[in-house]
């Protein structure tokens, strides 16, 4: 499964493919300590965690120089692998549940990704603005509007202007009326051709 990583991302360089090896160790010991991601089918990490994350990565190519506010990062995700993939954008991963950001923290280290902050407490406590908000599977998308007010850059310079991206889930057609914005729906199939993938979707709202 590991290889799908780089079958869609070949162009990966040699100290990000080390960190994508290494990754599923790391969270495969965590996760016996802290139930940070489903254990009866962690065999599926890869598809599941990893290369859903990299979705966002398909959509848009951040430049360097970039920052990114990950909202319920949960075990770090969409985070760490963005991160890999971007050295050269910086992100702050932010999650309400202390022993989630300690899941986070020792991926951090051990990777020695000098590119990732962390936050431990809610959306609403972190300063400053941000390009891009990203989140998978948190909230609905006006909580995630909510959360987001103020937190954005008013000056684009990636390919896309700055705004949320959240990766979701099944039938968001409720969510996205309720949101009251113009939502951009992407299936994450069109990206990746496992079956996983078949009911995710990724949402990108300009902000």
């Amino acid at each position: 499964m590991l290889d799908s990583i780089f079958d869609y991302f070949p162009s990966v360089n040699p100290q990000s493919r080390r960190s994508f090896q290494q990754i599923y160790n790391i969270y495969e010991e965590w996760n016996e300590k802290i139930n940070v991601v489903s254990r009866k089918n962690f065999q599926n990490f890869y598809i599941h965690h990893v290369l859903h994350s990299l979705a966002i990565a398909k959509y848009v190519q951040f430049k360097k120089g970039t920052t990114v506010l990950d909202i319920g990062t949960g075990g770090g995700f969409p985070t760490i692998p963005l991160a890999i993939l971007f050295p050269e954008v910086e992100f702050l991963a932010v999650d309400s549940i202390k022993k989630k950001i300690t899941v986070v923290d020792a991926a951090v280290e051990h990777l020695d990704l000098k590119n990732v902050k962390t936050h431990w407490g809610r959306a609403e406590s972190v300063q400053g603005e941000f390009d891009f908000i990203v989140s998978r599977a948190v909230a609905p998308l006006k909580d995630l509007l909510y959360w987001s007010k103020g937190k954005v850059h008013p000056i684009s310079f990636n390919d896309i202007d700055n705004g949320l991206i959240a990766l979701k889930g099944g039938d968001l057609k409720d969510e996205i009326r309720e949101s009251k914005r113009k939502v951009n729906l992407i299936p994450v199939s069109e990206y990746f051709s496992e079956d996983f993938f078949e009911t995710k979707f990724l949402t990108y709202i300009k902000l």
